[in-house]
């Protein structure tokens, strides 16, 4: 069995081009950094910003990789957050408002944020609500009332719709089923 040699640098989350780079040349280990994260996934600004800072590249080096790949196209914040929107919204259903934070936690300027969920408007979104619930409501068939209100409008309120809307889809949904919503404004008070 042959041992594998540990070298200076070495770790999980290194890789071989960084390992290889001298470490006399803190631009030319930046640009393998950012190369090699940009390979798997778009990232932003932030992201790449943080990841080399974890590595112990200057500041002022770091910024003038980080713009010359905003220049060449490379990073781009304003396409990721369209991208986001867009993916997150028709896979996991989330609404404005948990796609608006999702993006804030991802270093998106609040700017870029505010174009990317203009996107999507308020009948999309409510279009969007009525497909979850109906895709949850055969699992609480069962249930009384009141738990099935609490469940499917928790469930919109944990992907951020609003209370009001999630409160007139599930109400909507039950209606067509044949449940009767009468006296579900006091259930509903305890939701949000």
């Amino acid at each position: 069995m042959t041992r594998r040699t540990e070298w200076p640098g070495d770790s999980p989350d290194s890789s071989r081009a960084e390992q290889e780079l001298s470490p006399q040349d803190p631009a030319e280990r930046a640009r393998a950094i950012c190369l090699r994260l940009l390979t798997g996934t778009p990232r932003t600004r932030k992201q790449l910003r943080d990841a080399l800072h974890k590595r112990d590249i200057p500041e002022g080096v770091a910024d003038e990789v980080l713009s010359r790949f905003e220049d060449v196209g490379l990073i781009d914040d304003a396409a990721f957050a369209d991208a986001w929107v867009e993916s997150r919204h028709h896979g996991r259903g989330l609404a404005r408002r948990a796609l608006a934070r999702e993006l804030r936690t991802k270093g998106v300027d609040p700017a870029l944020i505010d174009e990317a969920v203009g996107q999507l408007d308020s009948d999309q979104e409510e279009a969007t609500a009525r497909e979850l619930v109906a895709r949850k409501l055969r699992a609480t068939r069962g249930l009384d009332r009141d738990r099935r209100l609490r469940r499917l409008a928790g469930m919109l309120a944990r992907k951020g719709y609003p209370e009001g809307m999630a409160l007139r889809v599930v109400r909507r949904a039950l209606e067509e089923e044949g449940e009767d919503t009468e006296g579900l404004d006091a259930a509903s008070d305890d939701l949000y």
